[in-house]
């Protein structure tokens, strides 16, 4: 009896270790991925003349706010801005997320008689691209979008890598569900709707997240089919061109040799990011769970 309490004594002890030592490491990973956000955060409350002389600093040396004050001097714009990226970004996600789940779901289908050769197309897009120049051709010319946030929109709505993902995912899925189904008489819409799509939640908020980063943060496309007439902006572009502007304003001055020293370039950098990866960083606990979920059986049974 006293060897079994001593040795369990000590099984639990070495738990405790094993827990401790766990624990501290992530703890300290988890430190070390939010440092460089801090880093972002601080430079962009401190002044310009004070990064110059100090470098880049976790705490502002001198606080100051006059970099959020210049991307916010047009309050309607960056507003504007905001609502055009939501509004691209919630759409393309919804559609693009039904479009992937739709594809996945056919390809992994053994009743779909082109599902191999259709998968050698997808895939076959990853290794080769017609250019940019076919691309812009494309939107511009056939589909005559120059100016629409269409332009923005279609390119992001289906991702090749994407969709081997859902398929992968979805093949986890016993086909006797889909049989079964089919001899209550239900059809392939309806098998997909019903029940393919409640049982494949994690891989959706997974590939939505993915879908919606790429929305979010989209400005190349946007700065090659918006023009300066269009009146809002994605937020990425106009972000861009916040600090494009006082770059092209600062060189102006130096080579004017006006003095511009308290430009806060530098600081504005830092101050755009956090404008740009705020509302993104507030949403994703709400999906973490599905997407470390979605990752780990993608990983598993893929």
């Amino acid at each position: 009896m006293r060897e079994n309490s001593t040795r369990s004594i000590r099984t639990d002890r070495s738990g405790i270790w094993i827990r401790f030592i766990g624990y501290l490491f992530i703890g300290l990973f988890a430190l070390a991925c939010l440092m460089p956000f801090l880093l972002v955060v601080g430079t962009s409350l401190t002044s310009e003349m004070s990064i110059k002389r100090n470098g880049f600093n976790f705490w502002p040396a001198e606080f100051s706010t006059f970099a959020y004050k210049i991307v916010f001097e047009n309050p309607d714009q960056i507003i504007g801005a905001y609502a055009v990226t939501i509004g691209i970004t919630a759409v393309g996600t919804v559609i693009g997320l039904f479009l992937v789940a739709m594809t996945g779901y056919a390809l992994q289908r053994p009743d779909f008689e082109y599902r191999n050769g259709i998968s050698f197309l997808i895939y076959f897009t990853t290794l080769f691209s017609g250019g940019l120049v076919p691309f812009y051709l494309l939107i511009t010319q056939y589909l005559d979008l120059k100016d629409n946030y269409m332009a923005v929109l279609l390119p992001g709505l289906l991702s090749p890598f994407l969709i081997i993902m859902m398929k992968s995912f979805v093949r986890s899925i016993p086909h006797a569900i889909t049989e079964s189904a089919k001899i209550d008489g239900a059809g392939d819409f309806t098998i997909f709707l019903k029940l393919i799509l409640p049982m494949t939640t994690p891989a959706l908020a997974t590939i939505g997240l993915f879908i919606g980063l790429g929305y979010w943060n989209e400005w190349y496309n946007s700065m090659l089919f918006l023009s300066p007439d269009v009146e809002y902006r994605p937020l990425q572009l106009f972000l861009y061109n916040v600090v494009t502007s006082a770059e092209f304003i600062k060189n102006s001055a130096a080579a004017s040799n006006v003095p511009l020293r308290d430009m806060p370039l530098e600081s504005m950098k830092m101050a755009t990011a956090v404008v740009a990866t705020g509302p993104v960083i507030l949403l994703y606990p709400f999906v973490q769970r599905y997407f470390i979920q979605g990752i780990t059986v993608g990983a598993v049974k893929g």
